[in-house]
């Protein structure tokens, strides 16, 4: 048996691979939550070699992890999150922070009509992270001239001040922004991926999310239930290319509140959203999703594109029970970027 050591405990990954989670997608077994936190803690701290970590997160990928180990990821990564608590009482929305290749990403557009609504919102996310490198609502704001170079508290003087704020992964989450380099030679997802949106840097009590398949929405309210988290509320929903953007057609979310947990379906045609997923595409995801952003929210564009940024601002204002529907909270987005409101909160997003 491997000695116990002062700084972590007794299970290095090279034991955790061989005698627990190393033999294959069907016979390998689970780890405790304090062996996933043992895990975890020693890969932050750099101290795996580059083939045992690599082994290590190939070998929970094949064997999917459950929600205790996701949790016990989870409530290590957030030791080190630099959180900053707004006093506004924000819905945090997770979005995969590699990012979209091919639709637009709405969530930006969203954010800001909830905002408007009366709904503060916070947006999280790094910089061409792996494994796609590709556009996350960082660089969507850059294009719209938004400040995303934000230390924490500032990002949390954004939503008071906004009702609208974005958190940088390099400032509020450096311990995971430092794995770049290494999950970047990987060239598949791990585990990482799914905890950093999971990060909720300012302890919002409400998460939104997305998911491919319902067992996955299940996965993240179960891994939430067991961690250190104390939320009150999730809503998750089928998202376009892994993101928090619903996809048209018939869509089914998932909705846990204070423990009951419930899921339906929605055909977002009967919201406006009446069209396939592929007239969601652009050429270039930031800057046709920015154009796209500025010209909904100024009531320049109609269509399909402010029909999907009303339906998603819907569902960020129903998941914090702004509203009791997501007809109600459909009918509060199109009045304020009638009115001019949404508009305005984009304004103040860029003058701060």
């Amino acid at each position: 048996m491997a000695q116990t050591t002062r700084e972590y405990g007794e299970w290095p990954l090279k034991r955790l691979m061989g005698e627990i989670v190393g033999s294959g997608p069907k016979s390998a077994d689970d780890m405790t939550y304090d062996q996933s936190a043992e895990a975890f803690r020693r890969i932050l701290d750099l101290e795996p070699d580059a083939t045992t970590l690599g082994a290590f997160w190939l070998a929970n990928r094949w064997k999917r992890n459950t929600a205790e180990e996701l949790a016990a990821f989870t409530d290590v990564m957030r030791e080190s999150v630099r959180v900053a608590e707004p006093d506004a009482d924000p819905v945090d929305c997770g979005a995969n922070y590699d990012g979209k290749h091919t639709s637009a990403l709405l969530g930006v557009g969203a954010g800001v009509v909830s905002a408007a609504a009366g709904t503060p919102i916070v947006v999280h996310s790094g910089d061409r992270v792996p494994t796609q490198k590709a556009c996350a609502y960082k660089h969507v704001l850059d294009e719209l001239g938004v400040r995303t170079d934000l230390e924490p508290e500032e990002s949390a003087d954004m939503v008071d001040d906004c009702g609208f704020g974005f958190y940088y992964q390099p400032n509020f989450n450096p311990r995971v922004h430092g794995l770049h380099d290494r999950r970047d030679r990987m060239g598949v997802r791990t585990f990482v991926n799914t905890i950093e949106t999971l990060a909720n840097p300012a302890n919002a009590d409400v998460h939104l999310g997305s998911f491919y398949h319902l067992p996955f929405a299940k996965k993240v309210v179960d891994t939430f239930d067991r961690s250190d988290q104390a939320l009150g509320r999730v809503l998750m929903f089928q998202g376009m290319e892994g993101y928090d953007d619903v996809r048209p057609g018939l869509t089914k979310v998932a909705e846990w509140s204070d423990g009951d947990f419930s899921d339906f379906e929605i055909q977002t045609g009967e919201y406006g959203m009446d069209f396939e997923s592929e007239d969601l595409d652009v050429e270039d995801v930031a800057e046709d999703s920015a154009r796209i952003t500025r010209e909904v929210l100024s009531g320049e564009r109609e269509g399909r594109f402010a029909d999907a940024v009303a339906l998603n601002a819907a569902l960020r204002i129903y998941a914090r029970e702004d509203v009791d529907s997501i007809d109600a909270g459909l009918e509060r987005a199109r009045e304020v970027i009638a009115n001019g409101e949404a508009e305005a909160v984009l304004d103040d997003l860029r003058a701060f």
